[in-house]
C-alpha cells in the first residue's frame, strides 16, 4: 500500500500501524526520526505521514508529528483528503462472545468514519491471563450479523452486546495482561494492528 494512493482514513491508519510496527514501536527511535525528516521534505506525502503519526503514535510522537504537520500546513502544503478525519472516528456498537468454558473471548468495538464503519476485534486467551492472542481490523460490513448467526447456531457460544465503556475496560485489561500470539500469522496481525488498537482505546477513554 502506497500512502499517496490511500483514499480513506482507515486505510491511512492501517498503513501507519504497520509502519510503526516495522520500525520497532516506542522502544526504537526510528519513528521519532521520521518527524524532522518529513518536515524537511515538505512534500504532500510527508505531510500525510505526519498526519498518520499524529493520529497513531505514542504521546511524544503524536505531539511532535502534529506540531510538524501544523507547520507544513501553514506553509501551504496540501493535506490528504482524509486528514481532517484520521484518528477520530465515532464509537458505535460493541459486542463480545466466548466459549462456554471461558477459555477464549472475542471483544469487538465498532467505529464510524463518514465513509463507513470498521471494527477492531480482539481475541483474548484466558489460559494466558486474558492476554491478546490476535487482533483484526477491517470494514464492519456484516460482521455483527454473522456473529449473531453463529451464536444462534452454536449453543456453546456465549454472545452479548456490551457498552463502549465495558469494551474499553475489557480492552484495557487485555493490554495490561500482555500479548500471547502463538502462530506466525497471529504474531504478524497483533504487531500490525497494535497502534490502531491503542489509538481506539485512547479514543474510548477520552484521551
Amino acid at each position: 500500500m502506497v500512502l499517496a494512493e490511500i483514499a480513506s482514513p482507515l486505510d491511512a491508519e492501517l498503513w501507519g500501524s504497520d509502519i510503526l510496527a516495522a520500525l520497532g514501536g516506542p522502544q526504537s527511535t526510528a519513528a521519532q526520526a521520521m518527524v524532522p525528516a518529513a518536515e524537511r521534505s515538505g512534500s504532500p506525502e510527508a505531510l500525510a505521514i505526519l498526519r498518520v503519526l499524529g493520529a497513531l503514535g505514542w504521546p511524544d510522537l503524536q505531539t511532535a508529528a502534529a506540531e510538524a504537520a501544523g507547520r507544513l500546513a501553514a506553509r501551504g502544503v496540501a493535506d490528504p483528503p482524509w486528514a481532517a478525519d484520521v484518528g477520530s472516528p465515532a464509537a458505535r456498537e460493541c459486542w463480545r462472545y466466548e466459549d462456554d468454558r471461558g477459555l477464549q473471548e472475542a471483544v469487538t468495538m465498532s467505529f464510524e468514519y463518514p465513509a463507513g464503519r470498521h471494527v477492531v476485534s480482539l481475541l483474548l486467551d484466558h489460559s494466558c491471563g486474558g492476554g491478546i492472542k490476535n487482533i483484526w481490523v477491517g470494514e464492519a460490513g456484516d460482521v455483527l450479523a454473522r456473529t449473531r448467526a453463529m451464536a444462534d447456531e452454536d449453543p456453546s457460544m456465549v454472545f452479548e452486546m456490551i457498552s463502549p465503556a465495558d469494551a474499553l475496560r475489557r480492552a484495557q485489561r487485555a493490554i495490561a495482561a500482555g500479548e500471547c500470539p502463538a502462530q506466525p500469522d497471529e504474531h504478524s496481525s497483533v504487531a500490525s494492528a497494535r497502534a490502531i488498537l491503542r489509538a481506539r482505546v485512547a479514543l474510548l477513554a477520552g484521551e
